[in-house]
């Protein structure tokens, strides 16, 4: 079964992140929750989640990295090392990056996104690191996937899953969830 982890920083967006995390686990994907610096991570509106693990413990397999957007949760993202180093090892293996609201931005500043098509928050373009930016609702180039806010979380989960098991696993949790 594929495995994703989820990196929360201080001030994510929490409905981007718990969206996701719940749309995926309901298609069956083992994802690992982990706190970017601690387990108790503070949301951008003040909702406190407890990740699995701190980021710096896992060392587990995994099939791709999902990162939730928010402010100052993107910044926080995008200023740890180990995580970028962690993106770009994960993308020249072919594993899966994806990246909702500004966290696009990560994978901009992580170096991957150049020769790809991708979407963000409107006013992160110019930090997309010379992806092709479209104003589409989730963008999907090859093993990268990028969405653009908490309105486009469910399609983006959605497509998580279509790429992760199928797009009949997809469309079987759409269903459930009585998602158009």
């Amino acid at each position: 079964m594929a495995s994703v982890i989820t990196v929360l920083a201080p001030g994510f967006e929490e409905t981007e992140a718990v969206t996701t995390i719940d749309l995926l686990r309901r298609a069956g994907v083992t994802v690992s929750v982990l706190g970017l610096d601690a387990r108790e991570v503070i949301g951008a509106h003040d909702i406190t989640i407890t990740a699995d693990r701190p980021f710096g413990d896992f060392s587990g397999p995994f099939d791709g990295i999902v990162l939730p957007g928010g402010q100052p949760g993107t910044k926080n993202l995008a200023n740890s090392a180990p995580l970028l180093d962690l993106i770009r090892r994960t993308h020249k293996q072919g594993g899966l990056c994806a990246a909702i609201c500004a966290a696009p931005t990560v994978l901009g500043k992580a170096g991957i996104l150049a020769g790809y098509k991708a979407t963000c928050y409107p006013g992160c373009e110019k930090e997309l690191g010379g992806a092709e930016f479209t104003e589409l609702e989730v963008v999907r180039d090859r093993n990268v996937i990028t969405s653009r806010g908490v309105g486009t979380a469910i399609p983006f989960a959605l497509e998580l899953i279509s790429y992760l098991i199928s797009p009949d696993a997809a469309d079987k949790v759409r269903k459930s969830i009585i998602y158009k």
